[in-house]
């Protein structure tokens, strides 16, 4: 019977402070879901991999509005920290106060969990981790670490207006996972078309831990949108698979300018700001799997293809 469930929270009373708040939710991994307009209130659902509802029996009430799990609680306070200071109405009878405070800074709670708390919009969220039991298979997972990586951005110039918010979307995940500016190089090329070529040069020097590529096509009269999106879709995947360098697809591909505008930085987040979360967790990633060297060295066995000189 029951499909979803869903807990309506008042973010602020204005727009502005609506959007600040929604910032920090796509900044940790929300995806937006339903939205609705009605008279002067606004609504967006922050989507989740999965959620439920917790029943407690204590004498008081718990001191959080809303509990939420992260893969990796300490790079999520990271985070937060950065971007908190940036999240300030900058009118109204707040008087520039931040929309987004810490109220516990992180730590270890007697449950075994690494916890932190904020208050967003009056709301005030718990972020937690919570300890690996003995015997527990968690599988492998990247983090949002991106101190000491080095990243490529290749940019379309072709359809500025959008590819430039995506662009700007991206260098700030970057840095506000711990990027520094000297680690990322921006390469701009012509169209969308050309940006496979320049990522596998860029992906075969092996100087970049990731690749991120930025590009708008729209949907035209003629086939020349299904020939170009084909291309530059393979010609990505290609380039990641055949160099071993993670590449993040951040062209998008929208029937209308309305909708690129809406996913470079409006109703649907920023696509770019998307993609530079996932390059990170990506080169993360490719840390935590063992590579076949490594693997021959762990179990002393050569492998078939040292077998068949």
């Amino acid at each position: 019977m029951i499909r979803s469930i869903v807990f309506p929270r008042v973010l602020g009373k204005s727009l502005d402070d609506f959007q600040l708040a929604l910032k920090l939710f796509r900044a940790l991994g929300f995806d937006p879901g339903n939205e609705w307009h009605e008279g002067g209130s606004h609504g967006v659902e922050m989507l989740a991999p999965s959620g439920g509802i917790e029943f407690i029996a204590a004498a008081d009430a718990p001191g959080v509005d809303a509990m939420v799990e992260v893969s990796d609680a300490d790079a999520a306070y990271e985070i937060v920290k950065k971007l908190a200071p940036t999240l300030s109405p900058e009118s109204g009878d707040k008087g520039g106060a931040p929309a987004v405070k810490i109220q516990r800074e992180i730590g270890d709670t007697p449950y075994g969990a690494r916890l932190f708390e904020v208050e967003v919009g009056g709301l005030r969220i718990g972020f937690l981790t919570y300890a690996k039991k003995p015997g527990e298979t968690r599988g492998l997972e990247g983090k949002l670490d991106g101190r000491g990586k080095r990243f490529a951005l290749v940019v379309s110039r072709f359809n500025s207006f959008i590819t430039e918010r995506l662009l700007e979307g991206a260098v700030q995940a970057l840095r506000q996972c711990g990027t520094s500016a000297i680690d990322m190089t921006i390469v701009h090329v012509p169209g969308a078309f050309e940006i496979p070529s320049a990522a596998r040069q860029l992906a075969e020097t092996k100087r970049y831990d990731a690749i991120l590529c930025i590009g708008c096509l729209l949907r035209g009269n003629t086939l020349h949108y299904e020939v170009i999106a084909n291309e530059v879709t393979r010609g990505i995947g290609q380039s990641a698979q055949e160099t071993g360098v993670p590449h993040v697809f951040a062209v998008l591909t929208c029937d209308t300018l309305q909708q690129a505008i809406d996913r470079a930085g409006l109703k649907a987040g920023n696509k770019g700001f998307e993609a530079g979360l996932a390059a990170v967790e990506m080169t993360s990633l490719r840390d935590e799997i063992p590579r076949p060297s490594q693997q021959k060295a762990r179990t002393g066995h050569p492998s078939e293809a040292d077998g068949k000189r």
